[in-house]
């Protein structure tokens, strides 16, 4: 792999995420020196694929991350506080997927477009936004930073595979065992995901909201730097594979135009815009799919609001929603060029 780079751990490495990361790293070539795929006893033995070389995974322990440089972490809230902390004593740099640390007000939530400079506050540990936040809020941070962004009305339709892999598995049985005429067994999820669509992502909480409506809201918040911005969020699950779908109303401080606000978004790293009605063009998961940037369309004014627009964003959950970021703030704590 190189006699120059880091020494890299995936914690995490045989979920969705955890192989989206060790293909991306591939993809940007980043310096890999050395590298240890980490996930549970079950997974242990387990052979995946790196550049062309075999890799074989090891079971997730204390005593991982002896000589590891930068430990990437998907492996569920748990798991990041139990081990996270050993890494970062071991002398990692740990960018961590789960929800475990994204509120701690030590460590910094960080989208690299956004809030690059919040990796200066680290102490070697640093946080991924949830997925679906970091949709909303790559075309939330062009309105905010031109026009001062008051309140957010947010609708999200999130893709199975952001619940994991036996989500992808349940969603494909339940077609074949529609195309069979059998009834569909639902263990993952509450309800049937086939051919429907479950407004609920995550456990109710008393407010009515659920627990992955209010990450939305807490960690636009911490990301933009603004507590003030007024946000209501409903989040859905629908039967798409990957891609995450949100649908945005931005209230401003100023009038934004429509035309404004496609200059802003073309111009934002990170954002494409994929605007044109006329010839059916807007963001769709399959556009999105496989694609680093978010798609930004179906823009006009806010009927109900003199100051206000609304707007269709969609990204790959798995990779600028999670994998890709989490690289992204690596590169950019430790200055790797691309």
């Amino acid at each position: 792999m190189g006699k120059t780079g880091y020494r890299v751990a995936i914690a995490g490495a045989t979920g969705a995420v955890g192989q989206t990361m060790l293909s991306i790293l591939a993809e940007r070539n980043f310096p890999v020196r050395g590298l240890r795929l980490l996930a549970s006893e079950r997974s242990e033995g387990k052979v995946l694929h790196f550049k062309g070389e075999e890799v074989k995974v090891e079971r997730l322990t204390e005593r991982s991350f002896e000589g590891i440089e930068l430990a990437l972490f998907s492996a569920g809230a748990s798991r990041s506080k139990e081990f996270a902390p050993e890494a970062v004593r071991a002398g990692a740099l740990v960018v961590d997927n789960s929800s475990a640390f994204r509120m701690d007000p030590t460590v910094p939530l960080v989208v690299p477009e956004i809030n690059p400079g919040a990796v200066r506050r680290h102490s070697g540990l640093i946080a991924n936004p949830n997925c679906t936040t970091v949709v909303t809020v790559m075309a939330l941070k062009p309105l905010h930073e031109a026009a001062t962004v008051k309140r957010v009305i947010v609708s999200s339709y999130q893709a199975v595979s952001g619940a994991g892999a036996q989500a992808l598995e349940e969603l494909k049985q339940q077609i074949l065992a529609w195309v069979k005429g059998e009834p569909a067994e639902s263990k993952v999820f509450p309800h049937p995901i086939a051919f429907n669509l479950i407004p609920q992502v995550d456990v109710f909480e008393a407010s009515g909201y659920t627990r992955e409506e209010m990450k939305l809201v807490h960690e636009t918040r911490k990301i933009l730097e603004d507590e003030t911005i007024r946000i209501a969020a409903t989040t859905v699950r629908v039967p798409v594979w990957v891609a995450h779908s949100v649908s945005v109303t931005a209230e401003t401080e100023r009038k934004v135009t429509v035309e404004e606000a496609r200059r802003l978004f073309a111009s934002f790293p990170g954002l494409k815009l994929w605007d044109d009605p006329a010839n059916r063009q807007y963001p769709m998961p399959i556009v999105a799919t496989g694609k680093d940037e978010c798609y930004v369309g179906r823009i006009r004014e806010d009927l109900s609001s003199d100051r206000g627009l609304t707007f269709w964003v969609v990204g790959d959950q798995l990779r600028k929603g999670a994998a890709l970021n989490a690289i992204q703030i690596a590169e950019l704590v430790l200055g790797v060029k691309r």
